[in-house]
């Protein structure tokens, strides 16, 4: 029963955290860097063995007219899409150029996309990401159109979709405290919310002013992606295009308010309500919990102590 968990005999929310046993848990943000690996591991396998595949990359083709670049099936491209290759929009969210690129974009996902599939499930998670990927492709497609000559290259990679959870935290969590590993040595210090308007100054200097090859353009569009998913489309603002960075507990605001429990909480509450709480902060600690879990958790525990 509840008293039997260690962590349920804490005093208050806000005492010392406990530090639960290490449990690994599948969750859909472990299983798409496990893709993105996976994908990683099969491209450079036939980079190696089938180095003339037209997959991953381009190829040269002798015709007619001279020599012509047929574009790759699976990166996103201005030719691919005129040749009809429409999944590009999904398939460049898991291809990418290098170890350093694979390793970056999945540790942003890591990071942010644990808190986020725990407030927003996984069918509205992967919704996110598949939305924020295709949004930053179409940035990044409507830019190469306008300046061919530095955006007209292939684009391939999730950062999209890493700066799509970017924005979705910061809109549900603007003032959090942030500790980030630039280059993963240098810590820096900063709220959610200055994380998001940095990276979109940043993004909007790379489209302005570009300098390398980083798809600034497809950054922003994930962005632009995660805000709208959450505040035009899970909190149903459509009043105004602007407004502040809106905190958790207005965005879970709308769920139902918890039913006094009974005197005595059952055995079946328990075990459907109470329990995935606990292997919530098995696997993820208390601080994965939303609103809504931290009152059923809080009215289960005094109940405990009355008892």
């Amino acid at each position: 029963m509840l008293e039997d968990r260690d962590y349920m005999r804490q005093p208050e929310y806000n005492a010392p955290r406990w530090t639960p046993r290490f449990r690994f848990q599948w969750s859909w943000t472990v299983v798409l860097i496990v893709a993105y690996a996976a994908v990683f591991v099969v491209g450079l396998l036939a980079q190696k063995f089938f180095p003339n595949n037209n997959f991953f990359h381009g190829q040269p083709v002798l015709t007619k007219d001279g020599l012509e670049l047929v574009p790759g099936y699976l990166p996103l491209s201005v030719e691919g899409l005129r040749h009809g290759y429409v999944w590009q929009l999904v398939t460049y969210q898991f291809l990418h150029a290098g170890l350093m690129h694979i390793l970056f974009n999945s540790w942003a996902i890591y990071m942010f996309g644990r808190e986020v599939e725990a407030m927003l499930g996984g069918k509205k998670f992967l919704t996110l990401m598949f939305s924020s990927g295709i949004v930053g492709g179409v940035f990044q497609i409507l830019v190469a159109l306008v300046w061919p000559q530095y955006f007209g290259g292939p684009v391939v990679g999730a950062s999209a979709c890493a700066f799509g959870l970017v924005a979705a935290f910061a809109l549900m969590f603007p003032e959090r405290e942030l500790t980030l590993l630039i280059f993963f040595v240098i810590p820096v210090q900063l709220r959610a919310k200055t994380l998001l308007i940095a990276s979109a100054v940043l993004a909007l200097a790379g489209i302005v002013f570009p300098m390398d090859n980083v798809a600034n353009a497809a950054h922003l569009g994930g962005m632009a992606m995660g805000w709208f998913f959450v505040r035009k489309i899970l909190q149903g603002d459509w009043s105004r295009l602007e407004g502040a960075l809106r905190p958790a507990e207005k965005f879970t605001a709308r769920r139902p308010v918890l039913e006094p429990l009974a005197e005595k909480p059952s055995v079946g509450f328990v075990e459907s309500e109470v329990d995935p709480i606990l292997d919530k902060i098995s696997a993820h600690g208390i601080q994965s919990l939303t609103p809504r879990e931290r009152e059923i958790l809080e009215t289960a525990r005094k109940h405990i102590k009355r008892a």
